[in-house]
């Protein structure tokens, strides 16, 4: 097999759109089914419609299943529309039950069923089970394309199974053991397996110390199971501890980018608008809500302000170092935000560390602030020739800072107590309620000093 790097990647795509155009079959299948999947995909999705179909008469459905399983969901529903419905039976046939299962999870209007029902009975029937699971759980994600082996059954044996199982299976890397009620009991490695005795008994080599996860957990606590114990897969139970399927290291890297998509739109407040290639007009859907929330959340800050509207009047320039004062409280409590919601999805912040991490964010926010108020009143007093008014601003931009960090820290962590998903504390929101605060904090303070500028 070949990988391309940059220097030959260029070479390849044009020797294989030379083949294709001069309806060379044989050279085509010669140059192409010796490259990566990876690389057969990225080779693909260049080509256009009359190019692609050529594709299609020169590989088999076993060789395209591989391609189609590379390809994005939105790429994969134009794609299936091109292909001939014998040909995309066959190509489904052949691709992992958990990919036709994403797949399908899309399609509408029966066209799910239809393509079940088309496909061979043993292959559906397992796409169908996955499809019965509740979305973004262990089950809902695990292949079924897996090796299982008998407690009871010898190491050549098992070896002899391995040759014509293997491949089909995802990973051989661990093997899973079941007793005869096909109840996980153990499980060994490759490694273990060809090193050990012909003979051997596997129940005596097997480790008992299974780790595995629930059919119903949650797919990001999978993820976060196999990466703390730097699994290759995980093997999938049942309530009465059947094993029903594994969850490989390559699904985790799909939860967690799809986990962390998910969490960046929560804190941007564009939660299901991140993705460039939706239209403009579902994006505005998607963050109008927010947008429009934030709105009268601004209401409240200009109602702020006009309660100070006399002190305003008194000191015009105090105008002046408004939008100061507020970006400085967005700003530290968003960063403060990130620390919080990131702790929580890594499971670093724990029960008994909670208050010191909040303490450490306060101490973050006062020294910032100390910073910040020391910086801004040598450099007010420098231009308006006013020291009270440096005071005033120093001293507001101070306060502002050590409660910002705290609200950014703490309102995740309330969310999360709550059993929500603590990026809803969005960017935005805690700017907002942090800009609030600090309009509230730098009149207050300047209404009581009043009478000193």
């Amino acid at each position: 097999m070949v990988k391309l790097d940059e220097q030959n990647r260029e070479q390849y795509e044009q020797l294989i759109l030379d083949t294709l155009q001069a309806e060379d079959r044989e050279q085509f299948r010669e140059t192409f089914l010796e490259l990566h999947p990876t690389d057969q995909v990225d080779i693909f999705v260049k080509l256009d419609d009359v190019t692609r179909k050529r594709v299609y008469e020169y590989v088999t459905p076993e060789n395209f299943s591989h391609i189609f399983e590379g390809l994005e969901i939105d790429q994969q529903k134009r794609i299936y529309q091109e292909l001939d419905e014998s040909y995309s039976s066959e190509m489904f046939n052949n691709m992992f039950a958990d990919d036709v299962a994403d797949f399908l999870t899309v399609m509408t209007g029966g066209k799910a069923e239809d393509i079940l029902q088309k496909m061979n009975k043993e292959e559906a029937e397992d796409v169908k089970e996955l499809m019965s699971y509740a979305p973004e759980t262990a089950g809902a994600v695990m292949t079924k394309e897996f090796v299982s082996i008998s407690s009871t059954d010898i190491v050549l044996n098992v070896i002899e199974k391995l040759r014509n199982d293997a491949p089909d299976a995802e990973t051989i890397y661990y093997l899973y053991v079941v007793n005869e009620l096909e109840k996980l009991v153990g499980v060994i490695s490759l490694r273990d397996l060809i090193t050990a005795q012909p003979e051997e008994l596997i129940e005596n080599i097997m480790s008992t110390r299974v780790v595995s996860v629930q059919d119903d957990m949650d797919q990001e606590d999978v993820a976060k199971l196999i990466k703390k114990y730097d699994f290759l897969a995980a093997p999938v139970v049942s309530k009465q501890n059947h094993l029903v399927g594994i969850v490989t290291f390559d699904d985790v890297i799909d939860i967690l980018e799809e986990e962390a998509t998910e969490d960046l739109g929560e804190i941007s407040a564009a939660k299901g608008a991140t993705d460039v290639n939706v239209s403009a007009f579902t994006a505005a859907k998607k963050r109008s809500p927010w947008i429009i929330m934030l709105m009268f959340f601004g209401l409240i800050t200009a109602g702020v302000i006009g309660q100070f509207e006399e002190t305003l009047e008194e000191i015009v320039l105090l105008a002046v170092f408004i939008p100061l004062i507020m970006d400085s409280a967005g700003n530290t409590g968003t960063q403060s935000l990130a620390v919080a919601v990131r702790g929580l999805a890594l499971g670093t912040i724990k029960r008994g560390s909670i208050g010191k991490m909040v303490k450490r964010e306060l101490g973050t926010g006062v020294m910032l602030g100390l910073i910040c108020m020391i910086v801004l009143s040598i450099t007010v007093t420098i231009m308006y020739q006013h020291w009270m008014l440096a005071l005033i601003v120093g001293f507001s931009i101070f306060c502002t800072l050590s409660v910002a960090t705290v609200i950014g820290a703490t309102v995740p962590l309330v969310i999360n107590k709550l059993k929500l998903d603590p990026a809803i504390a969005s960017g935005p929101f805690i700017t907002t309620v942090n800009d609030i605060l600090g309009l509230l904090i730098y009149f207050s303070i300047a209404t009581a000093l009043l009478d000193f500028l």
